[in-house]
């Protein structure tokens, strides 16, 4: 009998959805050490200002904020074939954007998704939609 996954998430990106318009989504795995693990399970991590690159066929997490340390790279665990997809959408245009932070079985996983960046008037419109949603134009 297989376990039921708990997805606890750590923490959020807010400020992706808003800057970018979000595709489709991978879940990755993440090499850590021992500390830097406990820091993301007592959730002293922010992915704010935080960005995902390419190098060597490689994914690597840049700018992770970990308790007091400043700007830390992580290597992010994927496939040949997720890496691939990716550097092609790259090569496209697309941007690859951390999303959420996942802590809650025995792995700490990262969801990072593939956007485009929004322009000035893109997100004024999300403003719009959001304050009609909330009820203040009515």
């Amino acid at each position: 009998m297989k376990k039921k996954q708990v997805s606890d998430m750590v923490t959020v990106n807010r400020r992706a959805k808003f800057d970018y318009i979000l595709g489709d989504e991978l879940t990755c795995g993440m090499a850590l050490a021992g500390p830097e693990v406990r820091q993301i399970r007592d959730h002293h991590v922010q992915l704010k200002g935080s960005f995902v690159t390419l190098r060597e066929g490689e994914l690597w997490l840049n700018n992770l904020t970990l308790g007091a340390d400043t700007a830390r790279n992580i290597k992010l665990l994927a496939t040949r074939k997720q890496i691939a997809g990716l550097e092609r959408e790259k090569v496209a245009g697309s941007t690859i954007v951390p999303v959420r932070l996942l802590g809650g079985s025995r792995h700490i996983k990262l969801v990072i998704a593939v956007g485009r960046g929004k322009k000035k008037y893109d997100k004024r419109e999300t403003i719009k939609k959001r304050d009609i949603e909330r009820g203040r134009y009515a």
